[in-house]
């Protein structure tokens, strides 16, 4: 079964057939918020919001652990994580989709391993590609499918949040060889690996980074809105036929 977390901008997943939600409890505590299954394309799909109903869940405030452990215990096998970001490179301007292959974690205090495995020995776990390759392709292919442009790799900057970024913070970002900066790509690429989830994201663009582009002097938060919104549509678009490609 396909998983998907919404985040900023995507807080419920329209069109679901024959929804229905369901609390659940983890050994790691509640989830952001009631899993919503429903059918799409004719197969099952369930979608939690990683900021909650109301988006009152800050980025550094999310319970990671919770939410991945509540996906993996419904028997969820792929994970498409759906995340706005700052465009640092200066291809990614506003409204730029992209199917990101690597990370840089900056983030900091986040709760960010289920721990030890069953025999209490410590976990570890390759993370040479934090994306499942299998389904940055199959979005890839759906978004080529619809019709929807995607930047086919990036590296994205987990930062801490909930603060936006200095200019200096993105130059340094730069440097260290960043194409966009989010707040909430880490620890959940992690968490999903340790539970052999396959786990990839869109991101969605919906600013310049600070020092750049329309963002020199400020960013403007007021301009993500319509930004936001337009691009969404075509997220869902892409991950109906993501869907549908699934199901072939």
């Amino acid at each position: 079964m396909l998983g998907i977390i919404g985040g900023s901008g995507l807080d419920r997943l329209d069109g679901l057939e024959a929804p229905r939600k369901k609390a659940v409890r983890t050994p790691y505590g509640r989830p952001s918020g009631a899993l919503a299954f429903g059918r799409m394309q004719g197969r099952e799909v369930v979608f939690l919001a990683r900021h909650g109903p109301r988006h009152a869940i800050a980025p550094h405030e999310v319970n990671y652990r919770a939410n991945i452990w509540a996906l993996h215990a419904q028997r969820v096998k792929d994970v498409v994580s759906v995340a706005s970001v700052g465009g640092i490179h200066p291809d990614l301007v506003p409204g730029t989709l992209v199917v990101p292959d690597q990370i840089i974690d900056y983030t900091h205090g986040r709760r960010a391993t289920f721990g030890r495995l069953t025999d209490g020995a410590v976990m570890h776990v390759d993370f040479t590609r934090p994306y499942c390759e299998s389904l940055r392709q199959r979005l890839l292919r759906a978004a080529a499918v619809a019709g929807e442009r995607i930047a086919v790799e990036g590296t994205y900057a987990a930062t801490q949040g909930p603060r936006l970024e200095t200019a200096a913070e993105i130059d340094r970002l730069e440097r260290d060889g960043a194409d966009m900066v989010g707040m909430t790509g880490m620890p959940e690429a992690a968490l999903a690996r340790e539970l052999g989830l396959c786990y990839a994201a869109i991101a969605v663009v919906v600013n310049h980074a600070a020092g750049r582009g329309t963002s020199i002097e400020e960013v403007r938060l007021a301009d993500f809105s319509e930004v936001m919104q337009r691009a969404m549509t075509r997220v869902r678009s892409v991950l109906n036929r993501l869907v549908g490609l699934d199901g072939d």
